[in-house]
């Protein structure tokens, strides 16, 4: 029988609970292919998956959930991929391997030309992105947006979104060593909010307006100045708490703030029909294949190196997108 490598938690800790196993490769089941990983994409939320912060499923589990390839094998059900095809997925555990095995309704064949590390590097990030900037507050010409952690994976390409549909983006990072990475992805203006009022700074930049939505990624750090960086009636975005828990705030404050919107979203929301996700993956790997989408690969690790990926990532130092390339 043969075998595929995989990276595992058997007990949930720290970046040395990882574990890279063998294992006997599985054949597709319905509506299932079989792809050979080429590259393999590392968020924030696997180093929480690792460590126990959030949990789905039982132990082991394998991590990883999104990355670019090659189909080998498709279950008899499946139409839509053959062996051969260059794909990409999303929401696949055990995209941290050899092989892995996906679910055709989370896989989108590569468009011609497109190599499988920006693929990897764009596909996840880039619809969380697309559905920030196009759905939960569709940019439009005009508008004003703070983009929070703008020099990290997600910050850099929802900039670049906001650009291409004639935003103002005012970016925020965490450090001075960011500022390059923020601007090089298209921010009109660049605030160290470790040092800096993102209020004020907006509020001076509009002429005392405030702005039409902030995205935060965040969260503890930020979520106060992100109130009031907002025009009234104006949207905070939440998509992540990289700095802690926002934590129970009174609903008054919402209306001290201006009447503002407050929401807590995730991708699996915006992807509930596979229309919608055929549409929100086919824009971002049509936006990278043209090179009006860029994404910065920031370092890549090996599948024996997968817990220096993790340090890295929970350091919060890194610009840009970090691989797993097995």
């Amino acid at each position: 029988m043969p075998h595929m490598k995989v990276v595992r938690v058997h007990d949930y800790g720290g970046p040395d609970a990882l574990v890279l196993d063998e294992v006997a490769t599985p054949a597709p089941k319905s509506g299932e292919c079989l792809v050979e990983v080429k590259a393999a994409g590392v968020n924030f939320f696997d180093t929480q998956l690792r460590s126990g912060a959030f949990r789905r499923g039982s132990l082991p589990v394998a991590l990883g959930l999104e990355g670019a390839g090659v189909v080998t094998a498709v279950h008899a059900d499946v139409r839509d991929f053959k062996p051969g095809d260059r794909v990409a997925w999303i929401y696949t555990p055990g995209s941290y391997g050899t092989h892995t095995v996906v679910m055709a309704s989370r896989m989108v064949r590569l468009p011609e030309g497109l190599d499988f590390k920006i693929a990897a590097a764009g596909i996840y990030q880039g619809m969380t992105a697309h559905y920030l900037g196009r759905t939960v507050h569709e940019l439009k010409a005009g508008d004003t947006c703070v983009v929070h952690s703008c020099a990290g994976g997600v910050g850099q390409i929802l900039c670049q979104i906001a650009k291409l549909h004639g935003a103002t983006v005012f970016g925020t990072v965490s450090s001075y060593g960011k500022v390059a990475a923020a601007k090089a992805a298209g921010a009109d203006h660049v605030i160290v909010y470790t040092r800096d009022s993102v209020s004020a700074e907006v509020k001076r930049l509009t002429g005392g307006k405030g702005t039409d939505v902030v995205y935060d990624a965040v969260g503890l750090e930020t979520w106060q100045e992100s109130m009031k960086a907002l025009r009234p009636r104006g949207m905070l975005a939440f998509y992540g708490e990289a700095s802690g828990d926002v934590p129970p705030l009174d609903v008054k404050s919402l209306l001290v703030h201006g009447s503002i919107v407050m929401t807590r979203t995730g991708l699996d929301h915006f992807i509930t029909t596979q229309e919608e996700f055929s549409a929100r993956a086919g824009d971002i790997l049509r936006w990278l294949a043209s090179g009006e989408l860029k994404v910065e690969i920031n370092r890549e690790f090996p599948l024996d190196r997968v817990a220096d990926a993790h340090r890295a990532i929970e350091g919060r130092g890194t610009t840009g997108k970090i691989l797993i390339v097995p």
